[in-house]
């Protein structure tokens, strides 16, 4: 268990480097100026294309192909990342439609259309006692079909509202900083395997440092433009009452089908876990290759921050409740 109390106590050193970006960003906002110096958005561009390369060179294709046979299972999961969460914040959609409160709700859509989280997912699944075979897979899969689903779902509401780049310039980031890296890691997979099995630590604190860059450069464009004088302290609760309402309405959805279709514990477990969890890295990378504008940054990190930070605390917490369950059950 040492390993894996490390690895939460790392996450949460992460969520208080996440909070520590946000004061950061008003203490000491990055300013355009500073770009003669470092250029921060250039940085975090080459640094985007690396992490899908890194992604890349990571996906173990073997272990992805093993598990195919338990379509069920994959299918339901895919189902809930991707169909049964943007439909439960869809259903919201003409309540705000033509108001002022028309972007916070798209914020909260993005979330919905962000593929899984890759390292918790199995992790937590592993706790619980779940298939953790199937939450590699599912995990792994996800963020392949992330690529194509959150930008698809994406662009109906973009395009609508006038806000991001249009679907070429979306098309072409896609290409440049998503898949072309992706595919390009594939292809050194064979190469680079186990240089990136023995480098793995370092390659993941790669992504944090992305991600929290990311995190600052659009707090900082936040503070210097007082974004947040406009939004009021209310849409905040809103957000998070919010994002907490649809992480319990999708695992108790997809809880209940599982459960339905006779799935095994293992694979309810597994089921409940992967289809409801939400991806930070995919988010924060999402934010710039959807070209949100930068003065709307801020608003679609939010519901992906404060979702991310619950679900750490609160499924790290159900997979240990879980994990006792079944030792009860066996002794």
């Amino acid at each position: 268990m040492n390993w894996i109390s490390k690895l939460f106590n790392k996450q949460n050193t992460f969520l208080f480097l996440l909070a520590g970006m946000v004061l950061l960003a008003k203490l000491i906002p990055f300013q355009d100026a500073y770009n003669e110096y470092f250029n921060l958005s250039g940085f975090i561009d080459w640094g985007i294309a690396g992490i899908f390369l890194l992604y890349g060179l990571k996906l173990n294709l073997k272990e992805v192909v093993k598990d195919v046979s338990n379509w069920k299972l994959h299918l339901l999961i895919q189902s809930g990342t991707f169909i049964i969460f943007p439909l439960l914040a869809l259903i919201f959609y003409p309540f705000v439609k033509d108001t002022n409160y028309e972007n916070i709700w798209l914020s909260v859509f993005f979330l919905a259309c962000l593929p899984s989280t890759v390292s918790s997912s199995v992790v937590m699944v592993s706790i619980a006692k779940g298939n953790v075979t199937s939450a590699i897979f599912n995990a792994s899969i996800s963020g392949i079909i992330g690529i194509v689903m959150t930008p698809l779902l994406m662009s109906f509401f973009l395009t609508a509202n006038g806000e991001g780049g249009n679907h070429a310039e979306i098309i072409q980031q896609l290409l440049l900083k998503v898949l072309l890296p992706i595919i390009l890691g594939l292809l050194l997979n064979p190469i680079f395997k186990n240089w990136v099995v023995k480098y793995s630590n370092i390659i993941s604190e790669f992504d944090r440092l992305i991600i929290l860059l990311i995190v600052y450069e659009s707090f900082s464009h936040a503070f210097v433009d007082n974004i947040f004088v406009s939004v009021p302290a209310l849409v905040f609760v809103a957000i998070a009452f919010g994002v907490v309402f649809l992480f319990f309405a999708t695992y108790y959805i997809l809880k209940f089908i599982a459960e339905k279709l006779n799935f095994k514990p293992k694979d309810v477990i597994t089921t409940t876990f992967c289809g409801s969890k939400k991806s930070l890295v995919h988010g924060s990378l999402f934010l710039l290759v959807l070209g949100i504008p930068d003065d709307q940054k801020v608003l679609f990190l939010l519901p992906v921050m404060i979702y991310h930070s619950f679900q750490l605390f609160y499924v790290s917490w159900l997979a240990n409740k879980i994990a006792k369950r079944e030792i009860i059950k066996e002794n």
